[in-house]
């Protein structure tokens, strides 16, 4: 059994709907155990209000939350994030800045990762944010997979759509109102198949 996490942070949704993708691409592989979970949210509510992502987290507030110290139990885990600059939401930078302990064990050392992300625009920093991921990730051991062109669709220009070799994404638009096409589902299930494939294979 490949035991999968698919760990994200979301806004206003977009994320946790590739999320589901991301996990159903996953319990295709025979013999994996698919969890969904979220990071903390580290915004005071207030300012959630002004933004107006209450509404919209209301959507996963029942996707538990994890905690560091459990990511050692998975063979598999899935990163996914929205775009901030170029980089990881802070959210997801303060949960992975809790992973000390795991690090200097070594607990995550030879555990697969991948990642997915979202962005309000084509060129929002998709891959930027996944390449500035990636480093963090070597450093805690893990062995990174992302999207190979065997996902032939990320490489059609038929319609405007996210999806690179480093890892699936949405383009969100600029208020949000685009959800993610059935191209870039497509994408995310194939990326939670082929990466928990190769953890199974790392285990056998």
């Amino acid at each position: 059994m490949v035991k999968v996490l698919i760990l994200f942070y979301s806004t206003y949704g977009h994320i946790y709907q590739m999320a589901k993708e991301v996990a159903e691409g996953a319990k295709e592989v025979e013999g994996a155990e698919v969890i969904i979970k979220r990071v903390p949210e580290t915004l005071p509510t207030e300012i959630l209000e002004k933004m107006g992502a209450i509404q919209a987290q209301q959507a996963f507030a029942e996707v538990p939350i994890a905690t560091p110290n459990e990511l050692k139990d998975y063979d598999v885990i899935i990163f996914g994030t929205p775009t901030r600059f170029g980089n990881m939401a802070g959210q997801m930078k303060s949960f992975i800045d809790g992973l000390g302990q795991l690090w200097f064990s070594g607990a995550l050392v030879g555990k697969v990762a991948s990642v997915f992300v979202s962005s309000g625009t084509q060129h929002g920093g998709q891959e930027s944010t996944i390449l500035s991921f990636i480093p963090t990730l070597l450093h805690l051991g893990f062995v990174y997979s992302g999207l190979p062109y065997s996902c032939q669709s990320q490489m059609g220009i038929d319609e405007i759509k996210g999806g690179s070799p480093y890892g699936s994404s949405t383009i969100a638009g600029g208020q949000g109102e685009r959800l993610p096409s059935e191209q870039e589902r497509g994408m995310a299930r194939f990326q939670g198949k082929h990466a928990t494939t190769i953890g199974k294979k790392l285990i056998q």
